[in-house]
């Protein structure tokens, strides 16, 4: 599970409520709690003020989110607010970014200069994204993607890892196909012997998974059908979307958006949503 955790608080939003669900969960009690708060660039005139005023925003937070401030590793940082916390994530090894996002589409995002897409964006760690506008619910029912691959399984993983120590607590494992297609005679569809494959996957971390079919032409809107009709209170998704060394040489806008599965799903699934990544390689 999540042993150090980087949760970028920014004073607004739910992620400090995320953060106390998370700790009521086995799996995480014992996570590393690191407290990022980013002072924005500015001349000396006033700095200390700011700084003071971040110290202040951060105790406040500890104690928000119920959390021992012997415990927690709180970190104030002056600089880009995007940056800064991919830099402390890779400082610390963060296995884990939890941010809140305000639920803006791709272009919103980045003509509102939104620090949790440009994250997202170029991230290769797991990421917790918490919606402003949701409501932050117990995790007892988690949903995660099945796609059958590699990602996809490490997804599967993480999720039955969070789920399995939770009294009551059910795991969804979602497919979703662009159109049904009918398998030939005595042999089973794609989907499912990918969700059969899922089924078996999970019995081996102790968890019973739960199998849905969906067909959509749209994935992502297919996945977020499928939180809202299992009331999900956390999704958990592999995305494979785009190369974060590709992306951080794009200038090109229309390039950068693209058709983003996991970006939709981030805009408007109807809960909290986790996205693991695949690890970068050199």
């Amino acid at each position: 599970m999540f042993k150090n955790l980087l949760i970028a608080d920014s004073g607004k939003g739910h992620v400090e409520e995320m953060v106390r669900m998370l700790r009521d969960l086995p799996g995480f009690r014992t996570a590393r709690i690191n407290l990022l708060h980013v002072v924005p660039e500015q001349g000396s005139a006033g700095s200390e003020e700011h700084w003071g005023a971040a110290a202040s925003l951060l105790a406040q937070a500890v104690g928000r989110m119920g959390l021992d401030a012997s415990e927690v590793n709180s970190i104030i940082r002056n600089g880009d607010a995007k940056q800064t916390v991919l830099k402390v994530a890779e400082e610390l090894d963060a296995d884990l970014i939890v941010m809140g996002s305000r639920g803006l589409g791709r272009l919103q995002s980045i003509l509102a200069n939104s620090t949790s897409q440009y994250v997202f964006q170029l991230s290769t760690r797991p990421m917790l994204l918490v919606r402003d506008d949701l409501y932050v619910r117990h995790v007892n029912r988690l949903m995660v993607t099945v796609d059958g691959t590699g990602v996809g399984d490490d997804a599967l993983k993480i999720a039955c890892e969070m789920i399995r120590d939770i009294p009551g607590g059910q795991l969804i494992g979602v497919h979703v196909a662009r159109q049904e297609l009918a398998p030939s005679r005595g042999a089973s569809s794609k989907g499912d012997d990918l969700l059969n494959n899922a089924v078996q996957k999970a019995r081996t971390f102790g968890v019973e998974l739960k199998p849905m079919h969906v067909t959509d032409a749209d994935v992502g809107r297919g996945v977020c059908k499928a939180a809202e009709e299992s009331n999900a209170d956390l999704v958990v998704i592999a995305s494979q979307d785009r190369r974060p060394l590709v992306a951080r040489g794009l200038v090109d806008l229309d390039k950068l958006l693209g058709g983003s599965v996991s970006d939709y799903i981030r805009v408007h699934a109807p809960a909290p949503v986790m996205l693991v990544r695949e690890p970068e390689r050199g």
